[in-house]
């Protein structure tokens, strides 16, 4: 399959995963950053789902059937699928560690394990401007099929199938200067880029460059490199 074929292939915006530590609180954040998995070829295709939840109680005196109750709306879920080729080098065990890295997903982290909160890593998949796509989740299964290999037997070429599911936020308060709600971002680093400018763009207030920190596990916030990706929580839980 060439890397310059249609949706699966080459593209201007990369679909990615962003895969955290669990919060080791109560909180609807995702941790700190544990990697980032950048898709070689976009998703061909991705399902979404969300249903709501009503009950109807049967009622003697009511001859067409009782009113039916709104009970709630369940989170939202994603269904992927996720194509991984290195036949280009039939020695390389990219596509294996590609895959150990989704099958992780389904795996307790040591650092909640340590913290006697285990719990696997929660996710924020985002490809773009595809909002309704881009919401914190955890993984329920991840199921790899290889289906090429190289004359020493590793896997080169594999396709891998995902299942999300959202992880609900509190209801966001409405940002009065836009109208907009307010939400976590993920901001990729570019040169020039420090977290104050950052917490200073996003916030206001460049003193809330630690909330950046913390919520990235940034020890260092001199040390910024270039390309990194770092989740910005929302505006509403930095004032709080």
């Amino acid at each position: 399959m060439p890397k310059s074929s249609n949706g699966a292939g080459k593209s201007l915006v990369r679909a990615t995963l962003a895969i955290h530590e669990p919060p080791l609180g109560t909180g609807t954040s995702p941790g700190a950053l544990i990697k980032t998995f950048g898709f070689d070829f976009n998703p061909a295709q991705l399902s979404l789902s969300r249903a709501a939840q009503w009950k109807v109680t049967p009622a003697i005196a009511v001859r067409k059937g009782a009113r039916p109750e709104f009970m709630g709306s369940q989170p939202r879920a994603m269904s992927l699928e996720v194509f991984l080729d290195s036949s280009d080098r039939p020695t390389s065990n990219t596509v294996l560690n590609k895959v150990a890295a989704l099958l992780s997903c389904c795996v307790v982290t040591a650092k909640s394990s340590a913290a006697k909160k285990p719990s696997p890593p929660w996710v924020v998949f985002q490809w773009g401007s595809f909002s309704t796509a881009r919401f914190t989740a955890y993984v329920s299964s991840v199921e790899a099929s290889y289906t090429l290999f190289g004359t020493t037997g590793v896997p080169i070429r594999a396709t891998c199938r995902m299942q999300l599911h959202e992880i609900p936020r509190k209801t966001r308060r409405q940002n009065p200067t836009s109208g907009a709600l307010t939400a976590q971002r993920v901001h990729r680093v570019v040169a020039g880029d420090s977290l104050q400018s950052l917490a200073w763009r996003e916030y206001g207030d460049a003193a809330s460059w630690r909330a950046i920190a913390e919520a990235n596990g940034i020890d260092d916030p001199s040390r910024l490199p270039t390309g990194t990706e770092l989740v910005l929580p929302a505006a509403e839980e930095v004032r709080h």
